[in-house]
């Protein structure tokens, strides 16, 4: 088979696993035939390719980022966009298009799945929000990279007797934050699925320094939320292709009110994209290796409009129009977990 690949929207830790695997179980397994297309999406419109190979894809494993580079293209926004892309992709000689990315790049998988278009979907968000699948590769890595952070916040915080906010990724689901705030164990730990409760923030903070620690550690989801909010805090209003505006800000506006309302010292600092730069852990490497077997493993099998997902410990696959159908959040057995270790009300 010939096939093509891209990665789309954000990088993460992994990609380079998830296209060393498929392109080397395919050569060697299949003998398949491999092309890359550039800058996601926008490399598909514009025909920028590069060889996947044995010799293209040795030693990426262990890289950051995506050799295939990334964009967020809206082929749905380009007049056009998706006749291009069939001409494209027919020109080529395509028997399958595999597209690493989270509910945008999918979306346009499920529409050129719709034009005939062979399509196999691999799941990638460092938010950890993509329906239908337990975990993305790359989360485990920005969640103990924010770890570690917190953990060399802990020294500081103390040695100054403040507050300090910690901002971490997480546009409508809070699983960084829940997890991060778990494991690095933050006093407080704020999500986009529940509105903040400052009054609630300035008790947990107010007991915590009673307790006779006077120090603090809050953990916040960017895309977290004040009920008088209508919108998230961002970066200017400019929206990139999906919609999307550039999230960022809450930390600090979070901690200008605890210090107002508390009188506490009070810092923040955004981790922003060092949780998806670098190399990935062992686990990522290891999932995004099966992620990409599984890809191309459902080529073969002819299952196409499909996206590879991990149950439990199992791999397996479920249609596209399902993974982009919602947003997996949080649930209500890790709220339950954080309000365990915090003061009761």
């Amino acid at each position: 088979m010939r096939i093509g690949m891209l990665t789309g929207g954000g990088d993460c830790p992994g990609l380079n696993a998830v296209i060393r695997a498929v392109v080397r179980k395919g050569i060697m397994h299949y003998g398949d035939e491999f092309v890359g297309f550039l800058e996601g999406w926008r490399g598909v419109i514009d025909d920028k390719t590069m060889p996947l190979d044995l010799q293209t894809t040795s030693g990426i494993l262990h890289r950051g980022g995506t050799i295939l580079r990334s964009s967020r293209t809206n082929v749905k926004k380009i007049e056009g966009g998706f006749e291009r892309c069939l001409e494209v992709i027919a020109k080529h000689k395509l028997d399958a298009l595999i597209a690493m990315g989270g509910d945008d790049t999918q979306s346009i998988s499920v529409e050129l799945a719709k034009r005939g278009v062979n399509c196999i979907g691999v799941p990638k968000t460092i938010d950890n929000d993509l329906s239908g699948t337990d975990v993305c590769f790359g989360f485990d890595t920005a969640v103990t990279i924010a770890t570690e952070a917190v953990d060399r916040l802990h020294s500081t915080t103390e040695a100054h007797s403040r507050v300090q906010v910690v901002e971490v990724m997480g546009r409508d689901a809070g699983w960084i934050a829940v997890t991060v705030g778990i494991a690095g164990g933050a006093d407080v730990t704020l999500v986009p699925e529940l509105p903040i409760d400052i009054d609630d923030v300035v008790r947990l903070l107010r007991a915590r320094w009673e307790s006779g620690k006077r120090f603090a550690l809050v953990v916040v989801a960017e895309g977290a939320k004040f009920p008088e909010q209508k919108e998230q805090i961002s970066v200017g209003t400019k929206l990139d292709a999906f919609g999307h505006v550039r999230l960022s800000g809450i930390g600090q506006v979070l901690a200008e009110e605890i210090e107002k309302r508390t009188g506490y010292e009070t810092r923040s600092v955004n981790l922003g994209h060092t949780q998806r730069g670098g190399t990935p852990t062992a686990y990522d490497r290891m999932l995004a290796s099966r992620y990409g077997i599984a890809a191309i493993d459902l080529a073969h099998a002819g299952k196409f409009g499909r996206l590879v997902v991990l149950k439990g410990t199992q791999i397996s696959d479920i249609p596209l129009a399902d993974a982009i159908a919602r947003t997996r959040t949080v649930g209500e057995d890790l709220f339950a977990v954080v309000r365990s270790l915090q003061p009761k009300p």
